[in-house]
């Protein structure tokens, strides 16, 4: 037998945007994970600073201290194409590690650069090649 729990009608009510884009909350969320994936792939403050678009040093040590404030939506699109290429990662290798060093190591898709150096040509297109690429290996 299943024992219903009533839900607290005091509780705040997710936050959703009826039009598909990212809320301010969700955004924060992401921020905060891809902190700790910028520590998986062991990347200094000025290589993260440049995969967050050219995000000020400043600003990127409030956010390592948990102060997030405004994400944009070009700094939104950055952190969904950087989540998508660590969940595509995840699918691609058993091994969590292996996936998490595969960003340092030449790969030939990328005429023999890391896609970490392809990522930090900085655009937002090369998040996205990068991604793309790995959808694609993926299936």
């Amino acid at each position: 037998m299943v024992t219903l729990v009533p839900v607290s009608t005091t509780a705040p009510a997710p936050e959703f945007a009826e039009d598909g884009r990212i809320t301010d909350r969700e955004g924060e969320a992401m921020a905060r994970a891809v902190l700790a994936l910028f520590r998986r792939w062991n990347l200094n403050d000025a290589e993260a600073c440049v995969l967050l678009g050219d995000m000020a040093p400043r600003t990127f040590a409030r956010w390592k201290t948990g102060a997030i404030g405004r994400i944009g939506r070009d700094l939104k699109a950055r952190l969904s194409n950087l989540l998508g290429i660590h969940k595509a990662l995840r699918i691609v290798f058993v091994d969590s590690e292996r996936g998490y060093g595969w960003v340092r190591r030449p790969n030939a898709a990328f005429g023999g650069r890391p896609a970490l150096e392809v990522m930090l040509d900085g655009d937002l297109t090369d998040l996205m090649r990068v991604r793309r690429y790995l959808d694609s290996e993926r299936g």
